[in-house]
């Protein structure tokens, strides 16, 4: 066999997103003009003019650097510590964040600085779709359990029952794709004392990823509390392109707990480099890093999120879908009707309308919806919502 072990479980645990991206009803038309795509968190109208503006002023040369090797450069690196410490009233410092080729990079650097191939990563699912091809391919083994719905809650002792002599790495999304969930303080520290109980138990440290890139986007005001207040030995990821929604730029960092035992903090400080480097220099270009101070301060309009949020709801609702109220991320989660969800999500490409199955996500009976859709492709979408409700 020419291709690797490693990039063969990888591939075999992407086909379904591969599939759907590339050969299915919606591959095949996803780039045709006048369809209601709700599939992936894409823009669906042209970019945030600030984000224009930035990357033009800091496209032009200021020294003969401007365009030479970046690492995490240093000025970068102040803005989203003091940034960080604002939003988490956490004591970050720039030495703790690795500036990353978006939450990806900054996914893929945990896995690599923490796990050796043979080392368990739990995560709960329904998740994105990504984690266990990354681990996979880090040769690194994925355990699963399953968040409790209706309200897809973390199941603390399902955590717990997983944890075994080789695992090194629990994954945390909040606010979480794709149900919207934000996990209050409560269920956070009580997950820090579970991990904390077992790490004592298989007699080595677990540690916390956080995978925060929807931190930003949250709904009526509601408040947020990072893992990285309750359990020290917790990284933190985090991604530009969705506050921004313009993930094609590839903008994102690692963070380390401040909280964290100074000898970890700084073991963790002094292998980033290597680690970035020997990922494939897995630092942002030098016009993002240049861009960053300015970006940190735009945002997707976050009104206009919530608007369509309730629209959708409502005509979901009206039609006999069950609505899962999201409280952060740009997604709705939403319950397929009684009925055949293939046969459903068919009928809803039979009329242009195209989301994401819940298959997907190893949730069958489930669908995402993506927020970033335009005001004219929800509207068109309603009676095509109802249609297939009713040939369910």
């Amino acid at each position: 066999m020419s291709v690797s072990n490693r990039v063969k479980a990888a591939d075999d645990a992407f086909a379904g997103v591969k599939d759907f991206y590339f050969s299915s009803r919606y591959g095949e038309r996803r780039l045709t003009p006048g369809i209601s795509d709700f599939t992936f968190g894409n823009p669906q109208e042209m970019p945030l003019h600030g984000i224009v503006t930035v990357l033009r002023e800091q496209a032009v040369p200021q020294d003969k650097n401007w365009f030479a090797y970046k690492t995490s450069e240093a000025a970068p690196q102040r803005v989203v510590a003091e940034r960080l410490s604002e939003e988490l009233g956490l004591a970050f410092e720039p030495g703790d964040i690795a500036l990353t080729t978006g939450g990806f990079g900054a996914i893929m650097l945990a896995v690599r600085l923490i796990l050796d191939a043979g080392d368990e990563a739990i995560y709960s699912e329904p998740a994105w779709f990504c984690y266990q091809p990354i681990l996979l391919a880090a040769d690194t083994v994925p355990r699963k359990v399953a968040l409790k719905a209706p309200a897809f809650d973390l199941d603390l002792a399902a955590i717990d029952a997983a944890i075994g002599p080789r695992t090194r790495l629990v994954i945390v999304n909040t606010p979480h794709n794709p149900t919207g969930r934000i996990y209050p303080a409560a269920m956070l520290r009580a997950l820090a004392e579970v991990l904390d109980r077992a790490s004592a138990r298989i007699g080595h440290r677990i540690y916390l990823l956080s995978d925060e890139p929807y931190r930003r986007l949250r709904f009526d005001d509601r408040k947020f509390d990072s893992p990285a207040s309750f359990y020290p030995w917790t990284m933190i990821a985090y991604s530009y392109g969705k506050v921004l929604l313009a993930p094609g730029q590839r903008l994102g960092y690692l963070a380390a707990s401040p909280l964290m035992p100074e000898a970890d903090r700084r073991a963790f400080r002094e292998a980033m480099f290597s680690a970035q480097m020997a990922l494939g220099w897995c630092f942002p270009n030098a016009l993002m890093q240049h861009a960053l101070p300015d970006l940190e301060k735009l945002s997707i309009d976050q009104l206009a999120l919530a608007r369509r949020r309730d629209m959708l709801t409502a005509n979901l609702s009206e039609a006999g879908y069950t609505v899962l109220p999201p409280e952060g991320t740009f997604y709705l989660w939403i319950k397929w009707p009684e009925g055949d969800p293939e046969r459903m999500w068919n009928t809803l490409a039979d009329h242009d309308v195209f989301v994401m199955p819940g298959s997907i996500m190893n949730a069958p009976a489930y669908f995402r919806i993506s927020l970033t859709a335009s005001d004219d492709m929800v509207s068109r979408a309603a009676p095509a919502f109802m249609v297939a409700a009713q040939r369910g």
